[in-house]
């Protein structure tokens, strides 16, 4: 079981994009966080979806696991060792709406997980969140866990399943508190990966089961985005 430290960045501009600079200012301050177990720096990228298009991704995010949510809330408490992050000068994030949870990370089993990814490239997440809220959150969230994930490991090339679940979290971050229902994070090894597999057969069965989802409010939000991941021992 991992817990996992979740922030977006949404700039106004659709097409605007982080500077190497700033990604270079991160990542040691992000990869220097005591207790660390694995990061994920997230970037935008395209890919097409045959039931949902919704906009464009992200200017950025990032997701940091860890084996306890003690570890989790002792790095974005005040004093922390992250609050480096919300004090450095990143001047293309200026200005952008920050998005924090922290949640319970839940993997999945893939039948095949070694990626392929093209040389000079990252391996691509399709990130999907739930933003609203279910009338019978018991009866949701056993119904997804226990039907959806089994219908994603058939995806073609899917290397990483990860559900998302909530829980309360402690922090002294200047970022917005968010308190999405769900989220899903699907690995694959590129963009173009993701565009066969959402128009793929498996795509439609994943709407038919949907279809089937106790009632719930609010949609879900779909965006492609490269991952550039560190693994800590």
């Amino acid at each position: 079981m991992q817990f996992s430290y979740l922030v977006t960045w949404v700039h106004a501009d659709p097409a605007a994009r982080i500077a190497a600079t700033d990604l270079e200012r991160i990542a040691p301050i992000v990869e220097a966080t005591p207790a660390l177990r694995r990061s994920r720096l997230y970037t935008p990228e395209s890919a097409d979806d045959y039931y949902t298009q919704d906009g464009p991704s992200p200017i950025f995010a990032l997701q940091l696991d860890y084996d306890t949510v003690f570890d989790l809330e002792a790095p974005i408490a005040a004093g922390g060792h992250l609050q480096a992050l919300a004090a450095a000068d990143l001047a293309s994030l200026a200005g952008c709406r920050v998005e924090q949870q922290a949640m319970l990370r839940r993997p999945f089993p893939v039948a095949d997980a070694n990626t392929r990814v093209p040389a000079g490239s990252l391996p691509c997440q399709f990130h999907v969140h739930y933003p609203g809220h279910a009338h019978d959150f018991d009866a949701w969230i056993n119904y997804y866990l226990t039907h959806h994930p089994q219908i994603m490991f058939d995806f073609p090339g899917v290397r990483e399943i990860e559900i998302f679940t909530r829980i309360d979290w402690l922090d002294a971050m200047p970022f917005t508190r968010v308190h999405y229902m769900q989220r899903n994070k699907l690995m694959f090894d590129s963009a173009h990966a993701i565009t066969q597999a959402m128009h793929s057969p498996v795509r439609h069965a994943m709407r038919k089961d949907f279809e089937l989802f106790p009632p719930f409010e609010g949609s879900n939000i779909h965006h492609p985005m490269a991952a550039r991941t560190t693994v800590f021992d």
